[in-house]
């Protein structure tokens, strides 16, 4: 049977969860066709991408507001014409604000809506609730205990275990990710991961490089690596010779899973890459910063103490997180500097890290594809 899916993943992380989606729906329908927007993950594997992703990359309310009208004349856009020639399943790939108002009219059209990754009602904004019962016929999650929150409000949900926990092996390959960016087994490796989005380099680049500067001057044979996401290498590289490091860096294009690997610790951004770090069970330090309106407005809305993943899967500060003013190049690199004097802290958290990575690997491309398919079924 041959099947048309629409999908709009609107980040790097989530075009690689869709990216992974896509190769369990190829397997159920091999002929499939799949469109919407998305990035090179799904490209790859035959998605007709109509928009790139990089036009919904935008993080925090006053950036969203300054790309509103573009944001909401793509998805009007992507309404009409998906109501013109229905799929026959609508997918969802988070980036919940653009996708959430277009599956509500989808729904009601009668097109099959499928969420993949809840909103994080657990976490922040709770009132979203209604929202999602309006919009989805399903949700697929990736966190074991999100289901049980989501069927209490009358909204189908299913487990279907993290992707990322089945690609990331339980023991990461240190040694040959080092071999591949040009370190010995010995260096002192320290990765950077300023985000993903051109908003994130513009608030946290600047910071996390002034804190690489700090740790040099106190190890001074310390190595940085930071992983570009497309189009974004010149901005990291403005930023790194603005803060003042001029040795020492590697940038790379893309590769952040080798460089996850390969480091001790890592210096990282709020978001999926702090999850795909624990997975590789890695030390680090979670910082942000962004718009001081936008801040406000989260921190009112926020349901938890943790903001960074392997906190808040973990249920307590397993790792540091400065965040906002707190992220200071004083404050990173202090907190960057205590895991290179803390073996045996390292070594619980790698060890909390081995049982999170256990909870989360699923066969997540069958336990997805199986749901969609009783979806489309039962519509």
């Amino acid at each position: 049977m041959g099947a048309t899916f629409a999908m709009v993943a609107g980040e790097p992380s989530g075009d690689l969860l869709a990216g992974l989606l896509l190769d369990g729906l190829k397997s159920r329908w091999p002929q499939l066709r799949a469109q919407g927007i998305g990035g090179p993950q799904m490209t790859a594997r035959g998605f007709d991408a109509w928009w790139p992703q990089d036009k919904l990359a935008v993080r925090g309310y006053v950036e969203v507001l300054r790309h509103y009208r573009e944001i909401v004349g793509i998805r009007e856009q992507l309404k009409q014409r998906l109501l013109q020639a229905p799929p026959t399943a609508f997918i969802g790939i988070d980036a919940p604000d653009f996708n959430l108002e277009l599956e509500a009219a989808l729904k009601a059209s009668g097109v099959p809506t499928i969420q993949f990754v809840s909103p994080s009602v657990w976490a922040w904004r709770a009132d979203r609730v209604e929202q999602i019962r309006r919009s989805t016929d399903h949700v697929l999650c990736i966190f074991p205990f999100e289901p049980a929150l989501l069927q209490a409000h009358g909204i189908a949900a299913t487990y279907v275990g993290h992707p990322l926990a089945s690609v990331i092996p339980l023991e990461p390959d240190r040694d040959g990710a080092r071999r591949v960016l040009g370190y010995s087994a010995t260096d002192a490796v320290v990765a950077i991961l300023p985000g993903s989005r051109r908003s994130e380099i513009q608030y946290l680049a600047a910071r996390f490089f002034a804190a690489a500067v700090e740790i040099q001057r106190v190890r001074p044979q310390t190595r940085f690596v930071t992983p570009a996401a497309p189009g974004l290498k010149a901005s990291i590289e403005a930023a790194a010779l603005a803060a003042g490091l001029t040795r020492g860096l590697t940038i790379v294009q893309g590769q952040s899973h080798t460089v996850l690997a390969a480091c001790d610790v890592t210096l990282i951004a709020s978001g999926t890459a702090t999850l795909e770090a624990a997975l590789f069970k890695r030390p680090m330090v979670i910082g942000y910063n962004m718009n001081w309106l936008s801040w406000r407005l989260m921190r009112r809305k926020r349901l938890q103490p943790w903001v960074g993943l392997p906190n808040i899967l973990c249920g307590g500060f397993v790792v540091p997180e400065l965040l906002q003013h707190d992220a200071s190049a004083e404050k990173l690199s202090a907190a960057v500097l205590e895991w290179f004097a803390a073996p045996a802290r390292i070594s619980a958290v790698q060890k909390r890290f081995h049982a999170l990575h256990l909870e989360l690997r699923r066969d997540t491309q069958a336990l997805a594809t199986d749901a969609i398919e009783k979806v489309i079924q039962g519509r």
